[in-house]
């Protein structure tokens, strides 16, 4: 092979080698604060660690025994129930609901309107958890704002986060991520072409059917996406609910990750706790497999 001939085929290396060079911060990033602590806590499930007792200073594996021991907690059990509860209600639900009904009556509205409506849904968005965990307790409590509102018109005060706990944190919940959903449909609906509703319009097609055939078919892949991105954010709530109900009364707001942090950080028992976590990253897994595949996207 002659010098001329060689040479395009090492520049080519080359440029190849140092596309990959570009990438390695951001591959090393990955592996430094993602795959690396995935990594950990797997094994970590497998083992018998512990912050204090005599299991701290005997650090051992011991197989399976966390996760049989998991499977006969009833704890384990109830908290599944109540993370799926607080998962669809507040996020599949609620979020997804409230966000599009907001963008629908937003759509083709005049500017000021949408930016004033716009901005008060965002206050909601922008707080931080542990913000939007007092500002709802304290609309909730016994001498709330919902309550004041109750007794001014006759009725008898709630005591909401303690006779309805779940119903608080969902409703704080979807009032948190609402804006969220909202900003997507908003920007999905926008792209909707407008020749296609007024040739509905025009042939007599009614809002509903406009709605159902036209506008959800179009925005499917937003729809799924969202949903997507609210599931994987709503399994891992932990600050919202620690601040207002704290698990409580009893373990009737007790989700995965509250027994996590009682079992890892309550007790100490870190190996029992990241086995719990399993659960919540095989839940996560399996429910962002279907929705990839309900989407269509190869990856």
């Amino acid at each position: 092979m002659s010098t001329a001939e060689s040479t395009p085929s090492l520049f080519k290396r080359k440029l190849n080698l140092g596309k990959y060079l570009f990438l390695l911060p951001a591959v090393s990033l990955l592996l430094l604060f993602f795959i690396f602590p995935i990594l950990l806590t797997i094994i970590f499930s497998f083992s018998n660690l512990s912050l204090t007792g005599s299991q701290s200073l005997n650090f051992r594996f011991i197989g399976l025994e966390n996760y049989r021991q998991m499977f006969k907690d009833t704890e384990v059990y109830k908290s599944i129930v109540n993370t799926l509860v607080f998962l669809i209600c507040s996020s599949l639900i609620g979020q997804q609901i409230f966000g599009f009904l907001i963008a629908i009556l937003m759509k083709n509205k005049h500017t000021i309107f949408r930016r004033v409506i716009g901005s008060i849904v965002l206050s909601g968005w922008v707080m931080p958890e542990v913000v939007c965990a007092l500002c709802m307790a304290n609309f909730l409590n016994d001498s709330g704002t919902l309550n004041s509102i109750i007794s001014a018109f006759g009725g008898k005060p709630v005591l909401w986060l303690f006779e309805f706990p779940m119903l608080s944190i969902i409703i704080a919940n979807a009032w948190h991520g609402t804006a969220f959903s909202m900003l997507v449909y908003q920007a999905a609906l926008d792209d909707v072409p407008t020749d296609i509703e007024e040739a509905a319009i025009v042939d007599g097609a009614s809002n509903k059917t406009i709605l159902l055939k036209i506008i959800l078919p179009y925005i499917k892949g937003s729809i799924i996406t969202n949903m997507m991105l609210n599931t994987l954010s709503t399994l891992g709530v932990f600050g919202l609910i620690y601040m207002m109900t704290g698990g409580g009364p009893g373990d009737s707001t007790t989700t995965l990750p509250l027994l996590m942090y009682n079992d890892a950080f309550g007790s100490f028992q870190i190996g029992y706790g990241t086995a719990i976590s399993m659960i919540l990253l095989t839940i996560g897994v399996i429910l962002g497999v279907l929705y990839v595949k309900a989407s269509k996207v190869k990856i």
